[in-house]
């Protein structure tokens, strides 16, 4: 009796399976993403522009984050997570209070004459500071910024300041009402170069 013959497995294809595969892969994997702030950089002012006027004490919020990433608001020591009630408070204020931010008279095209805080918030880091920490603070001030913009919408106009800001560039009436929110809560945060500010040497 003959020896039966063991059939081959063809292996021609297996580099071809192992390319599509592979190309599979790459397509469907998602790569990480640059983390990033999305931010319009003031122009460098011309040499014989005059000094800007000099603002009040009462006016600024200054927010310190040192090389340890602890941070410092208004002369004390906060966590991160308490910044962005306390950033609120500043940037909402209250007509009249001398310790609070000044008010201006401003006309805002769809809310008329309005007292609007002329709050201004300062930040400084520490050329230490970790870019996880300067992400979290900016975050938060910004959330700050964005949940007052977003009550307000919703007292004036009965909408959410988000809601506006999807519609405006389809509707010139949610554009104008966009644009009086972030006119009576202008986001106004002006970032120092980093310093050393404190920590270790």
């Amino acid at each position: 009796m003959g020896k039966r013959e063991v059939s081959e497995i063809n292996a021609g294809s297996m580099a071809d399976i192992a390319f599509l595969l592979l190309i599979f892969f790459l397509v469907t994997t998602t790569m990480d993403t640059d983390k990033g702030l999305i931010r319009k950089l003031p122009e460098i002012p011309p040499a014989d522009q005059p000094p800007p006027p000099k603002i009040k004490q009462r006016n600024i919020l200054e927010i310190l984050v040192n090389a340890n990433d602890q941070l410092l608001v208004g002369g004390e020591y906060m966590q991160v997570t308490e910044l962005r009630e306390r950033a609120k408070v500043f940037i909402r204020s209250e007509v009249g209070n001398p310790v609070m931010p000044e008010y201006k008279e401003t006309e805002i095209p769809g809310l008329g004459v309005v007292e609007v805080s002329k709050q201004i918030i300062s930040l400084q880091n520490d050329n230490g500071t970790s870019y996880e920490m300067y992400i979290k603070v900016q975050n938060e001030l910004v959330a700050a910024y964005n949940e007052l913009r977003n009550e307000f919408a919703q007292q004036k106009f009965n909408k959410p300041f988000t809601e506006l800001a999807q519609k405006a560039g389809s509707s010139d009436a949610a554009k104008e009402k966009w644009r009086a929110v972030k006119a009576f809560y202008p986001q106004r945060i002006s970032e120092a170069e980093p310093k050393k500010v404190g920590g270790p040497e």
